[in-house]
């Protein structure tokens, strides 16, 4: 079940233009622009393109231990199996040997340390991807092997970390804990998450002209791909093209990781002279590529009676992997998150970034966020338990609210009724206090079966905490015959992405979606773009091409206005005609006068987030450009001999502001909750102590099916305009719904709790049906072997 709150999108109003015509496209629920070519299996990726004749193919020799020094790499047997054409090692790399987005620790091969067990060594590029499988296999290599470091404690143990430990907060947390009515402590774990899109990593480079060389490359950040390809290949930026028209999914699993696999193609293609393509095998894939950082959080808490937060402190310790990757950014939004929704008088917030010797782990969708705010979320829920009150009224008595709406990093919550205003919405929509009633009847007359209940609210920060990253450009034609032609920085991997930003553009020149045409993000038209990922994609890239269109727009109107002798504020463009005074003509006969009057109908629009400043030595700033807010409800059932559990219900209201497509925006929410759903209660990564994934395939691993989302799912979008000036009013999308899923956590927890309400549950993420089962049994004062 899925509706909107409030008033149709279809009745939508020229936002702050005080126009009484109804937009055409925007705030509408169009469909997808590939939506019919998924489908129908006609939707264009990167192994469905036409391989150039003679490409090569490409296979990854990989390490077989986690950490040492290595001794001897023998690759003679390797150059010998038929079909071999090369075998590239550290040793070919013509520039530096770094695929690494910012640090210089990520070697595109291993020369003398090995880091992670099936670090890449070295690559086969054979006339058959077969033949080059086969090949790498052959290597012999020697490694003087050391015990690697796999677990936080491990990392704790050695003192090894991959960037400076960092901190920020308010007030002194130590005192206002240690003064508090009432008091608790804790070490909670946060489990990590495959990205596991559909599309794995692939690549394939085309070698051109002079040095030139042509990457499609099924990436979230097409310029770094661009840079580190250059960077490896010794060569200028502008000799570099990377092209990207569609991912199968990202998830952040292709914001930095897809590059590695992008510059071994062009490697290959450069040594070879021939077309080269790298598409990772799925087990190869979970292996080679890093995962969402799993956490240990250590914290301290001090209270009222009502549950009222007095001091709050928290160690955030997150197991990186080999390198730094993005864990600056991702741990940094961890901390940013710490405080969720909830106003905390004295916090003290710090993190590790732990070295350990497995894959880098990388961005995430919510980048750090979900771990930071499923900390806090366990302690309102052990506060609840400890004062005997419903969980929701202690979340409701330490929100933000009026003279308490300052974050531990000193940015104002501007909005804090609308976060308490959609959360008492949702508790009425929901029937939670009735249910809450239902269900506490159910439990006390069933010993086995308990149900669960929880509603838990998000507050997510939208922007880069890199500023520099908060821009963003677009590339507009208008051509004579009136159809239009767009291009801008932001990818697309399923998202919805490039139909919103297609949507404002057609909005502009009133003219219909089909007049637009779509095509693939690449460096050569668009320079310099930020990855798409923060879940800025629309905001950035969408305002980006406003501002074209509305640049081109205005020259033509311009010209009308001087053609029949009105003011240009006299012109409109709608229903694919122009309207000068009391003339009108065909948008297309506009664009052919204004071609032969030599009026310029090509703009490169650029775009960059207003407002935002953080200056990370100081803890100070504003780092977001503003919140975006939702909250869920969800019910659930648990058999605590097995500790298998259903999602019985879920309930959704969340806020996208004024949605520029409410159709994408609804799958978005869906799709997010479901994936936090699978990172919460089935998807379990299991490292053992030679740093050796165990999980790392369909078979190991288990992602979230279809009969895993419940048959009764409410998903309900906020009527609420963005107070600041985002495109057309609009709410980022992508990543806070995977937050919503805290509440299928909160009610496991509560549905255990059951069982004996004097107890705290001792509960981790994931709750597997494994996990749960061990919180039963200890709440039953039984300990499992």
């Amino acid at each position: 079940m899925i509706k909107m709150d409030g008033a149709s999108p279809i009745s939508s109003l020229r936002e702050g233009e005080g126009q009484a015509e109804a937009l055409r496209h925007v705030h509408r629920p169009l469909p997808h622009d590939s939506g019919f070519k998924h489908v129908q299996g006609l939707a264009q990726y990167i192994d469905d393109i036409r391989e150039p004749d003679g490409t090569l193919h490409i296979a990854i020799g990989q390490s077989p231990k986690a950490r040492g020094r290595l001794v001897a790499l023998d690759l003679s047997a390797v150059r010998s199996e038929p079909g071999v054409v090369a075998v590239l090692t550290a040793r070919d790399v013509p520039g530096k040997n770094d695929v690494s987005p910012a640090f210089g620790d990520d070697p595109l091969f291993a020369e003398t340390e090995v880091s992670f067990h099936g670090q890449a060594l070295f690559a086969v590029v054979a006339t058959t991807r077969e033949a080059a499988r086969r090949a790498a296999r052959r290597a012999v290599v020697e490694i003087e092997a050391e015990t690697p470091s796999v677990t936080v404690e491990d990392a704790l143990a050695r003192g090894e970390t991959v960037m400076p430990d960092y901190a920020f907060g308010r007030g002194d947390a130590d005192a206002a804990i240690a003064q508090a009515p009432r008091r608790l402590e804790g070490c909670f774990r946060i489990g990590g998450q495959e990205h596991f899109y559909l599309e794995g990593q692939v690549a394939l480079a085309v070698p051109g002209e002079d040095g030139d060389i042509h990457v499609y490359s099924s990436t979230q950040h097409p310029t770094e791909v661009q840079h580190v390809v250059a960077r490896v290949l010794g060569l200028p930026d502008a000799y570099v093209t990377c092209e990207t028209r569609r991912m199968g999914g990202g998830f952040g699993g292709k914001e930095s990781q897809a590059t590695q696999w992008a510059v071994t193609a062009a490697l290959a293609a450069r040594v070879t002279g021939r077309p080269c393509k790298l598409r990772l095998d799925r087990d190869d894939d979970f292996v080679l590529t890093g995962k969402r950082h799993d956490f240990r959080c250590d914290w301290r808490v001090g209270f009222d009676e009502e549950g009222r937060i007095a001091g709050y402190a928290v160690d955030l310790l997150a197991r990186c992997g080999y390198s730094a990757d993005l864990s600056g950014g991702v741990v940094d939004r961890a901390m940013f998150h710490a405080d969720n929704a909830y106003w905390i008088p004295a916090a003290r917030i710090a993190s590790k970034r732990l070295k350990t010797n497995t894959v880098s782990n990388t961005a995430f969708r919510g980048f750090g966020g979900p771990q930071g705010m499923l900390a806090i979320e366990h302690v309102m829920d052990r506060i609840a338990w400890a004062t005997g009150r419903d969980p929701l009224d202690v979340r409701y008595a330490n929100f933000y609210a009026p003279g308490r709406n300052l974050t531990p990093y000193g940015m104002e919550v501007e909005e804090t009724d609308i976060l308490t205003n959609l959360v008492r919405r949702l508790e009425e929509t929901s029937a939670y206090r009735a249910r809450r009633e239902e269900i506490a009847a159910f439990n006390a007359s069933s010993p086995v079966m308990k149900r669960g209940i929880a509603l838990t609210p998000v507050k997510f920060g939208i922007s880069f905490t890199l500023t520099h990253l908060n821009q963003a450009g677009a590339l507009v034609h208008v051509y004579q015959d009136g159809s239009v032609h767009l291009n801008h920085g932001g990818t697309e991997m399923g998202q919805g992405l490039y139909v919103k930003v297609a949507q404002v553009v057609a909005e502009e020149f009133g003219i219909s979606m089909e007049r637009v045409r779509i095509t693939a993000t690449t460096t050569a038209k668009v320079p310099n773009t930020s990855p798409t990922a923060a879940s800025s994609g629309s905001d950035l890239n969408g305002m980006a091409a406003r501002i074209a269109a509305g640049a081109i727009r205005r020259r033509m109107a311009a010209h009308a206005a001087e053609l029949y002798g009105v003011s240009p504020e006299q012109v409109e463009f709608r229903d694919d005609r122009v309207f000068a005074g009391n003339e009108s003509l065909t948008f297309t006969e506009l664009a052919k006068k204004c071609v032969l009057a030599r009026i310029p109908l090509s703009e490169a629009g650029h775009y960059k987030t207003p407002k935002i400043t953080w200056n990370r030595e100081k803890a100070t700033g504003r780092p977001f450009f503003y919140f975006a807010y939702g909250a869920a409800c969800a019910e659930v059932i648990v058999d605590t001999l097995t500790g298998e559990n259903r999602l019985l219900r879920a309930d959704i209201l969340h806020d996208v502001g004024r949605s520029l497509n409410p159709a994408i925006d609804i799958g978005q929410i869906e799709g997010g909750f479901v994936q936090g759903m699978g990172w919460l209660t089935t998807e379990e990564l299991v490292f053992d102590r030679e740093g050796r994934l165990l999980t790392h395939a369909p078979s190991t691993y288990k992602i979230p099916v279809a009969s895993d989302v419940p048959a009764d799912f409410r998903v309900s979008l906020y009527p609420n305009a963005n107070r600041e000036a985002t495109v057309y009013r609009s709410k980022a999308v992508g990543e806070p719904p995977l937050m919503l899923a805290n509440s299928m956590f909160c009610a496991l927890a509560d549905a255990v709790h059951a069982l004996d309400p004097s107890k705290p549950v001792p509960l981790d993420a994931p709750a597997t049906p494994e996990a749960i089962l061990r919180a039963c049994e200890a709440l039953r004062g039984r300990a499992m072997g």
